[in-house]
This record gives structure tokens, C-alpha cells and sequence, in this order.
């Protein structure tokens, strides 16, 4: 029987999960639950107590493993005040809208995307406003607390110990420089920056876990935790184990609830080059460099297109049927305008919604497919993606999606790993970057139907649909 060695904690938008590793990289078992909608005085809160009392009894079935590490990943636009050695309030959920006197009144402080490569972002993906409406709501302990990143959470919850990460507070926070890997201007002139708890590196380890969480979990507390880091981080440090593409420009395509597009490029990033009204962003990668970045709900949006009646669009056995009705979809220009995410991705102010929406469960399946690839095309433009693409995560199992992103980007090679668990691997290459992923990539294959003039088609539905 293989011995785990390590546990990776992930803590993402829709799903918990927690898996352990053998020393050699292999999952030896893993743990989900579905965070809950949590809804406090009228406003949404992120599910920590509810995560922690899953977190502690499903550490506990590892227990009689010799753990040495253990590393929180978790969702970006996410803060947590602690203090007095607890977390004063319940943090807030990115999907909670700011009153709108508040909102305008903080976009009239943002630091510019010149500086942060953070755009102006609904509700509280930016959580910059999080902690200007928290301010507001809680001043006292606001004034009293230590800020950290959601990831970082999840270090405190399993060591005590309080750190700040640059691949966190580089998630279109508004609050952090890329260009000079410091604070923003805004962080520093209101006090932010120094409520905010030390800054670590993602390898780094912060401390042991709690003797409490020992007791409870069985778990030994010489087990070292990490400071962790932002899950789209961890996706991209994945992507790096690959030695077809370790030395060549490429860009990552992480899909799941959100799909982020992370360009790799030796070059200087120019953030005035990308569009910032179109959801472009500039990530930070566990090493402190600039990543250009694109993105959309592409997860949330092809849950809306398929109805919750309906399988997914990834399930292995429907995937032949789900190509075959693709030419059927062409054919009757049954097609999906952009957005059902109103204020994300490249097409933020489009009324998106079906045109000649199929009757045939099949194809409304291949058509929601087809919508993400053009989708996530675009966005790939926008950040100059070119070469090399990875497409990483639940989605890479849909093929008419990734088979269409081929048929799309003739001139780029596109690839899936045979590998999964891509967030939970890359954490796990923080204590060994020499690991890498079991099995290589596979080149994929575009459809046989050609897409250039349903994507005019599309494009040109959208001009007359603005």
C-alpha cells in the first residue's frame, strides 16, 4: 500500500476538495463537498464554517499516513479579516454586489490598470471594494484586524500562522504592482498594505499544523504547511511539469467555473496593450513574474446553456453523440451570443441568449461547446496567444469544445494532458518542481466541419445584437 506524503487543500468557487499524494505524485484519495450559498443580513457570504467542519473530518480519513506537507490552494477575490486569533466575520462572496453609491465611490479611488493590471471588475471580483464596503460595515474591526488571501486562509486555519502570497493578491485584487511584485498605490494610501498579513513565497513554509487540527484529525502536527496559492496558479505550475512545453511560449487555458487563459511569454508584459474593458488582467505566477490573462465564466455560462435536467457536456460515454450533432448545429445556425455572465469576459455588455436554440439535448450540448470554443478564442486573441496551447481542467474532457478551439486557431497546437487533478499537482510541485505529471499531452484533433463562417455568422449576429 503507498503511503501519502502530502495533502492538498483547494478550496474553489463551486467545489471543496482535498486530496493526498504519494511521494512519487500519485493521488491516493481525494474528498469534495459543494460550498453552499451562505446569505447573512441580505448579503452573500463565502461558506468558511461550513468548509472548516468538512476540511477537519475529511483531513481525519487520511489519518495513519505519515504527512510531511500540506498546501492550501484556493479561488482569487477572496479576503479574510482575522483577529484576536479567530476570523472576525464571515468573509464576503465575490458574487455579492456593492451598494451602488459605495461602488462609485471606490472606482473613484482605483489605482489604474497601467499599474495593477487589475480592470474594473463587477460586485467584488476586485477585492479592493470587498474591503472598502467591510470598512464601512464593521469599522472596528476593520481597524483591528490582519488581512489575508483566501488561500492564505486556509494556511492560517492549518498552521496559525497569518501570511500573504503575490499569486493571490495579483488576482485582479487592485491592490498589488505586478511590475515591482509590491502593493499598489491604493493598498499604501489608505493602510491597507499594512493591515495586510507578511508577504511569503507560495513554497514557503509557514509552520506546522495546529495541535488542535492534529488531535482532531489524527494527522501528525510535525506536518509542514505551506503558504499555498491562487487555484489558476497552481493550474499554470502544473502546466510547467510538461517537458514538450517547459521551454517554448504557451499559453494555459484553466477551465472550470471560471475559464482563464495565462499567456507564458520571456517577453516584457505591456498592460497597455491589453484591453481592459474586456476582462484581460495580468496574473502573478508563483515566481513573481507577470502573466498576461484572459477570462470568462465559461463554466457557469455552459451550466446555464444546458439546464440543470440535462448531463454534461463532459461525460465521457455522450462524447460521440455529442460530435455527431455538431453539423446539425451548423447547419440550423443554432448558436449562443455572448454574454450570460453580464460584466465578464471579452464581451461584457453583449445580451447573450440562443438563436434558433435546438430541441435535441444533444445538440443544445454541442451548441453551448461550440459557444465556449468562440469565446475563448477571442479571449485568446486579446492577449496575443499563439503556438502553444494547454487546455486544463474538467473541461478538456469535452471534446466538442476543445476539438472546436483547434478547428478555431488552425495555426496553434493545441493540447490536453493525459494527467488530471492539474490545480492539486501543481500545489504539490511547490514542495518538488522537479515532480512531473505521469503521461505526456495529446495533440488535439479539429473537427471535421469547418468553423469560419459559423464564427462570422456568430460574430455578425452579435454586431446586429449589441
Amino acid at each position: 500500500m503507498e503511503r501519502g506524503f502530502a495533502i492538498v487543500v483547494d478550496i474553489g468557487k463551486t467545489l471543496a476538495k482535498v486530496s493526498l499524494w504519494s511521494r512519487e505524485g500519485t493521488m491516493l484519495a481525494r474528498e469534495t463537498r459543494p460550498n453552499e450559498v451562505i446569505i447573512e443580513n441580505g448579503v452573500r457570504r463565502l461558506d468558511a464554517a461550513g468548509i472548516e467542519s468538512w476540511l477537519t473530518t475529511a483531513l481525519a480519513s487520511f489519518a495513519g499516513h505519515p504527512i510531511e506537507f500540506i498546501v492550501p490552494v484556493a479561488h482569487g477575490a477572496g479576503v479574510a479579516p482575522l483577529l484576536d486569533g479567530a476570523l472576525a466575520f464571515a468573509p464576503l462572496d465575490y458574487e455579492q454586489d456593492l451598494p451602488a453609491e459605495l461602488g462609485a465611490a471606490y472606482r473613484a479611488i482605483r489605482s489604474p490598470f497601467s499599474e495593477t493590471g487589475s480592470p474594473e471588475l463587477p460586485a467584488g471580483l476586485n477585492f479592493g471594494a470587498q474591503l472598502f464596503w467591510l470598512e464601512r460595515m464593521y469599522p472596528d474591526p476593520m481597524a483591528r484586524s490582519t488581512f489575508v488571501p483566501w488561500a492564505q486562509y486556509w494556511a492560517w486555519f492549518l498552521s496559525g500562522e497569518a501570511r500573504c502570497e503575490a499569486t493571490s493578491m495579483g488576482c485582479h485584487s487592485d491592490l498589488w504592482a505586478p511590475a515591482t511584485g509590491t502593493f499598489s498605490s491604493l493598498a499604501t494610501q489608505v493602510g491597507w498594505a499594512q493591515r495586510f498579513a507578511p508577504i511569503a513565497a507560495a513554497s514557503e513554509v509557514i509552520g506546522s499544523l495546529r495541535p488542535e487540527l492534529a488531535a482532531k484529525t489524527g494527522l501528525p502536527q510535525s506536518a509542514k504547511v505551506l503558504a499555498g496559492l491562487h487555484d489558476s496558479n497552481a493550474a499554470l505550475h502544473a502546466a510547467r511539469g510538461f517537458t514538450e512545453i517547459e521551454d517554448q511560449e504557451v499559453t494555459i487555458l484553466s477551465t472550470g467555473t471560471w475559464f482563464i487563459a495565462m499567456r507564458l511569454t520571456p517577453d516584457a508584459v505591456d498592460l497597455a496593450s491589453l484591453p481592459e474593458a474586456r476582462d484581460c488582467l495580468v496574473n502573478v505566477d508563483v515566481f513573481g513574474n507577470p502573466v498576461p490573462s484572459a477570462r470568462f465564466m465559461g463554466g457557469r455560462e455552459i451550466e446555464t446553456l444546458i439546464e440543470i435536467d440535462t448531463r454534461q457536456v463532459d461525460i465521457k460515454p455522450d462524447q460521440p453523440r455529442l460530435l455527431d450533432a455538431v453539423p446539425e448545429v451548423i447547419a440550423q445556425q443554432a448558436m449562443v451570443l455572448p454574454t450570460l455572465a453580464p460584466g465578464n469576459g471579452p464581451f461584457p455588455n453583449g445580451s447573450g441568449g440562443w438563436i434558433n436554440r435546438p430541441d435535441d439535448w444533444f445538440a443544445r450540448r454541442a451548441g453551448a461547446c461550440l459557444y465556449a470554443a468562440l469565446v475563448a478564442d477571442a479571449s485568446l486573441d486579446l492577449i496575443g496567444s499563439s503556438n502553444c496551447l494547454l487546455v486544463e481542467g474538467r473541461f478538456a474532457e469535452a471534446q466538442v469544445f476543445i476539438r472546436a478551439l483547434a478547428s478555431l486557431r488552425p495555426d496553434t497546437s493545441v493540447f490536453v494532458a493525459n494527467a488530471h487533478n492539474d490545480v492539486s499537482f501543481g500545489a504539490l510541485r511547490l514542495i518538488d518542481p522537479a515532480m512531473r505529471p505521469k503521461g505526456g499531452l495529446t495533440r488535439v484533433e479539429p473537427l471535421s466541419r469547418e468553423l469560419a463562417a459559423y464564427r462570422q455568422a456568430w460574430t455578425q449576429a452579435q454586431m446586429a445584437n449589441p
